[in-house]
């Protein structure tokens, strides 16, 4: 059963008031608003997430959400939004899918929220999106590059927040082409979506460069196999499609075995100051304890979509800086905080110009109603036709002790082969956009 068509606030409140003042039944009409209205009071709106808080993904991703939590924290410390404060609702998952679905469940039914944000993981996800759609929950800015989300005619209710796999393999294909241009390379991804649709991508400019294909099981931390393979098949870059601690042991097992190829990460799990962490955590009493683990990642290139922790120079990065600074304290501020960061601040903008009568239809028809720009460096999509989300990358080096290195200014692509091509978008500053306040505040 697919859920019903989006009804406009109006139609729905105007079904309401002639029902009643017909004395005609009103229990559909006033379900129908109950549910627009669900999870939404005078002084709050309930948000909700599934996040790997433990589990083998925890150590790249458990910042996803206290940097939306920060951000929440920000905006409800500075009146909320229409009046409301936001009650952002954590459940763990584990990055299991089982597990998953309890969360979800009970986010739907125990804490009636308003709408889901960033529920994070491919296998996670894909196993509550029919659910989230038959209950008409808007089910926004998934954490994951699957194409799953981007189908509207199928799943209307979800959409896309990341530059999906194949976008970015592509871009990162290119790239290789170009700069590395007759040398071997080796492809090591995690054994779900991500598999086929970074080979998808990058087989469009490498073919016969191509030498090894390794796959992983997130829930095996064991890629000695894996990484063997390709030094056999003489890969000189590695193109690591992996989460953050699964490229840390990579690395870690090409060193101990003294392969030293060029690695190149996704936006998913190049991020340094989580992935050095993890490495000087997993070099513990082996020969590699002795290694400064800041030297592992030096020359590793990484594409990125939206501003790095590191781009102290962002006029973005800064704010998030100061932000998570005052309500995060304690905490390592990284890519994958700015990554939540970024989730909560589209998700404010969007209540901000829903206005004060909030359902979730209305929420919707304004997503839809206008070009998102703000913290990411590409464009955004998310219209009736299109929930793909962010829609390109740039590629960077980073250099140990430094600013990133920007090799490739942002570009933008299809999941398919349409061109890689340059474009031209207004990037606002944080001051430029309203974040919190409105009627009622």
């Amino acid at each position: 059963m697919r859920p019903l068509r989006l009804l406009a606030p109006a139609l729905a409140a105007a079904v309401l008031v002639t029902s009643c003042s017909e004395g005609g039944a009103t229990d559909g009409a006033a379900e129908e608003l109950a549910a627009q209205t669900r999870g939404v009071t005078d002084d709050a709106v309930v948000i909700g997430t599934h996040q790997p808080l433990t589990g083998p993904a925890s150590p790249g991703f458990r910042d996803v959400s206290t940097g939306a939590r920060a951000v929440f924290n920000y905006i409800n410390d500075n009146g909320g939004i229409h009046g409301r404060r936001i009650e952002y609702q954590v459940q763990d998952d584990a990055f299991d899918p089982s597990r998953t679905l309890e969360a979800t469940r009970a986010l739907i039914e125990d804490e009636e929220i308003f709408a889901m944000l960033g529920g994070l993981g491919t296998p996670t996800h894909e196993a509550v999106l029919e659910e989230l759609n038959e209950a008409g929950v808007p089910d926004l800015f998934v954490s994951s590059g699957a194409l799953a989300w981007d189908q509207p005619d199928v799943y209307p209710y979800s959409y896309g927040f990341q530059v999906d796999y194949s976008r970015e393999a592509k871009i990162q294909g290119r790239f290789i082409a170009e700069n590395f241009p007759g040398q071997r390379v080796g492809l090591l991804y995690q054994n779900d979506d991500v598999g086929p649709s970074s080979q998808a991508g990058l087989e469009q400019y490498l073919t016969d460069e191509i030498v090894t294909w390794e796959s992983y099981d997130p829930g095996v931390p064991e890629l000695a196999g894996q990484i063997a393979e390709m030094k056999a098949g003489g890969a000189e870059v590695a193109v690591c499609h992996c989460i953050p601690a699964f490229l840390g042991l990579a690395i870690l097992e090409a060193t101990a075995i003294g392969y030293d190829p060029q690695w190149i990460a996704p936006s998913f799990g190049g991020d340094v100051e989580i992935v050095t962490a993890l490495i000087e955590e997993y070099a513990q009493g082996t020969p590699a304890e002795d290694v400064p683990p800041e030297e592992f990642l030096d020359g590793l290139i990484i594409t990125a979509f939206l501003p790095m922790a590191a781009q102290r120079e962002d006029p973005w990065t800064a704010f998030f800086l100061e932000v998570h600074e005052e309500y995060n304290a304690g905490t390592p501020f990284t890519d994958t905080t700015v990554y939540g960061m970024v989730q909560a601040v589209l998700m404010a903008r969007v209540l901000m110009e829903t206005g004060p009568d909030l359902t979730r239809s209305s929420l919707i028809e304004t997503l839809h109603s206008r070009e998102w720009t703000g913290p990411g460096l590409v464009p955004f999509a998310a219209t009736e036709s299109d929930h793909s989300g962010y829609g390109g990358v740039m590629v960077v080096r980073h250099n140990a002790g430094e600013e990133p290195e920007i090799l490739q200014e942002p570009m933008v692509t299809d999941s398919d082969g349409g061109e890689i091509l340059p474009f031209e978008m207004e990037r606002p500053a944080p001051d430029e956009v309203a974040l919190f306040g409105g009627a009622g505040s």
